[in-house]
């Protein structure tokens, strides 16, 4: 059984694709970071994301294995 490809590249994605990749992610969270990346520019760092409201280092954590830049 080969892995699934898990990754997503989050100054890329649309709001439903990081909905659907990251663990602890929901449409809405997903739809403020498109937002964010929409107003602030593209995340230069994984950790980054932490500017954007509901999102903390441990969602963080739990994800860096499945977000690329």
């Amino acid at each position: 059984m080969s892995p699934v490809n898990n990754i997503v590249n989050i100054n890329g994605a649309t709001a439903e694709e990081l909905a659907t990749t990251l663990s602890g992610i929901g449409l809405k969270k997903a739809q403020a970071l498109v937002n964010y990346r929409k107003e602030h520019g593209p995340f230069t760092q994984i950790e980054d994301v932490t500017a954007v409201k509901g999102i903390g280092m441990s969602l963080v954590e739990r994800n860096r294995s499945r977000i690329a830049l």
